[in-house]
């Protein structure tokens, strides 16, 4: 299951989320993994911001929505690590924006943190081109005082959702929200896309283009947040997640 080094690097915008309290989470059950050996379940973690030194300032206002091709700078996007304190690799190349895990049981995120969301939908096209296993996924109404949403889809045909929330400063706790399989997923070093729409209450989860599933989201009163992207690695590395493209757009 995934850990996550979010906190205090959302500079690039004033706004954050009204805090208020939530009903106690009860203990996470642990994400599968495709190797023999699962990851340990991260209930409870404390990790330490990584500035990341690929932000640039931009000559115009941030678009609220677009879609980035990763072929100019990344102005209006934060990135941010969890479980290990060691140097993050994040570029662009090509096109992309690839994210380099040489480290097992990392988690990188890129989050755009020019602007907050009520509906919004977000996809990405991607590759896993080292072919090891890892996961990719997105997240949709981040805030760092109330938590947000995340849906990841794993190299072994698997996926799950998440509802991640701070629970004091430094420490991160995880619920499941939902799990399971499916064959729209695809091998390591195959091109597909995934998508996520948060409106209202109702998360709707996309694969390859195909709508997999709906769920009611009513328990966790999340409003607003910020959108991104993520990867992590399990016991295996090095992971390199290449990220095509990813747009950002009214559901």
């Amino acid at each position: 299951m995934k850990k996550l080094l979010l906190g205090c690097l959302l500079l690039l915008t004033a706004c954050t989320s009204p805090s208020g309290d939530k009903p106690a989470t009860p203990t996470p059950a642990p994400i599968r993994s495709p190797t023999e050996t699962p990851p340990p379940t991260p209930v409870l973690v404390s990790v330490t911001p990584e500035p990341t030194p690929t932000l640039e300032p931009s000559p115009t206002p941030f678009p609220r929505y677009f879609t980035n091709e990763f072929d100019t700078s990344l102005a209006g996007w934060v990135t941010l690590q969890a479980n290990n304190d060691s140097n993050i690799n994040i570029k662009t190349e090509n096109s992309a924006l690839l994210l380099q895990l040489d480290i097992p049981f990392t988690w990188l995120y890129a989050l755009y943190g020019a602007e907050d969301y009520q509906n919004v939908r977000i996809d990405t096209q991607f590759q896993n081109r080292a072919g090891t296993p890892s996961s990719i996924g997105l997240i949709c109404r981040y805030s760092e005082t109330d938590g947000w949403y995340e849906f990841n889809i794993s190299t072994d045909g698997t996926y799950n959702v998440l509802y991640g929330k701070w629970l004091t400063v430094g420490i991160v706790d995880y619920l499941p929200i939902t799990d399971g399989s499916s064959k729209l997923i695809q091998p390591s070093g195959a091109t597909q896309t995934i998508g996520l729409i948060c409106s209202d209450t109702t998360l709707s989860l996309y694969i390859n283009e195909t709508l997999l599933r709906r769920l009611d989201v009513t328990r966790y009163e999340l409003t607003e947040g910020k959108v991104g992207i993520t990867a992590s690695s399990f016991e295996h590395v090095p992971v390199f997640a290449a990220f095509d493209w990813v747009k950002v757009s009214e559901p």
